[in-house]
């Protein structure tokens, strides 16, 4: 058991202490990880101190700083089934509870619901910090992809019971906000996400990599960006790209990442090309080496890689939700198709075959809408809200009784 960790002293206003609790963080890929990343980084660039609680990542796993001003304290965790790499923490309420009496935080910030999500809900719970919740991740709808549909409703009964005992649960869109208030959520507020627009831009475009997957002339790149999973809803990704490809035969289907369903689609599909995981400036000359960007899940609760490939300028074909209905519309900034209608996706990828010039097109609008989305934004309206329920919580004397 880790020892209570050296926290940073600051701790009034100005600057405050925020307990950050989470299952992935970076080096692991996946959007979870790579918005509290961002998020982490935008309150200690504001000069705040984070105590970041995670679970061991690997044996060697020591935690330690890799940013000025966090204090990375890891608990023990197992393994994830079918999610290589990642883990999920165990109950550490003893633990958390020595760490946060020996430096209380001003508020917490939950991004998992899992058993140590729980044990920090109740630490601070019984310290009297103010909790702030991330809902990051549709668990719930994930069940229906691996024939577990039927207990959709008690895992959403579980999430909502835990994220209504935090004090504010943040959500990435609006539309997610009234979604989860009708489903009994209470005190959902929105945070959206960023982009970096200066690492994702149409300027990294590698036409000797595209000669590497065997592209010729202009034919179009359908790129796919994430995990290759059930929940990402890779089948009509693939009837989507035959479809278009039955117009433009000089098409190729580009992969972007790894997971469970990577070797089947490999088997399945032996002319697509897999370019495994791809991360900084490398993943960002993928994207813009593309032309259009496939994103057939109905599974997310935002999806950062359509900021991305937004900023990378792609024709994007979607779902009219998520990330995609928070900053674009079909027809003029993507091919948006009605959440659920497979036939109508298709028939979107489909049609940029028969108007390529509308790739272009497309993707330009895409281009400009992503140029509004700036994370220093973001980090304010975080600062904000996590500093008011700070102050909340000292006016009601909860936190600062424990200093």
């Amino acid at each position: 058991m880790n020892r209570a960790p050296d926290l940073p002293v600051q701790g009034a206003f100005g600057a405050m202490r925020v307990g950050l609790v989470t299952e992935t963080w970076p080096p692991e890929i996946n959007g979870v990880a790579h918005t509290l990343h961002h998020m982490a980084q935008g309150l200690l660039d504001r000069g705040h101190g984070i105590h970041l609680l995670r679970p061991r990542q690997h044996r060697g796993d020591q935690g330690g700083a890799d940013l000025p001003g966090l204090t990375d304290q890891v608990l023990p965790g197992l393994p994830i089934p079918g999610y290589s790499g990642l883990h999920f923490g165990l109950p550490a309420r003893g633990a958390i509870s020595r760490a946060w009496r020996a430096a209380t935080p001003d508020v917490v910030y939950l991004a998992t619901e899992g058993p140590l999500g729980h044990s920090a809900l109740a630490a601070a719970r019984s310290l009297g910090v103010p909790v702030v919740s991330g809902f990051h991740t549709n668990f719930h709808s994930y069940s229906r992809y691996y024939k577990l549909g039927f207990l959709e409703p008690a895992v959403a009964g579980l999430l909502r019971r835990f994220h209504n005992r935090t004090d504010c649960t943040l959500v990435p869109t609006e539309h997610l906000r009234a979604e989860l208030t009708g489903q009994g959520f209470r005190n959902c507020a929105v945070l959206a996400r960023g982009v970096n627009t200066r690492l994702f831009n149409p300027s990294r475009r590698d036409e000797d990599l595209r000669q590497n997957w065997g592209v010729q002339g202009d034919g179009p790149v359908v790129l796919y960006v994430g995990r290759l999973a059930a929940e990402k809803n890779l089948g009509l990704a693939v009837e989507a790209f035959r479809a278009l490809q039955a117009r433009s035969p000089a098409a190729r289907f580009v992969l972007v990442g790894d997971g469970p369903a990577a070797a089947e689609l490999k088997r399945q599909h032996p002319d697509f090309v897999f370019c495994g995981m791809r991360t900084g400036e490398d993943l960002a000359r993928h994207y813009a080496s593309g032309d259009v960007f496939m994103f057939p899940s109905t599974s997310e609760t935002f999806g950062n890689v359509v900021l991305e490939a937004m900023a990378s300028g792609l024709a994007i074909v979607a779902y009219d939700y998520a990330a995609a209905r928070e900053h674009l519309r079909d027809g003029h900034s993507a091919a948006l198709a009605k959440l659920d209608d497979a036939q109508g996706y298709v028939a979107r990828a489909r049609a940029l075959a028969d108007q390529p010039e509308r790739i272009r097109t497309l993707g330009d609008a895409a281009r400009a809408r992503s140029l509004s989305v700036d994370w220093d934004h973001i980090y304010e309206g975080l600062e904000s809200l996590l500093r008011s329920h700070a102050w909340e919580g000292r006016a009601n004397g909860s936190a600062a009784a424990h200093r």
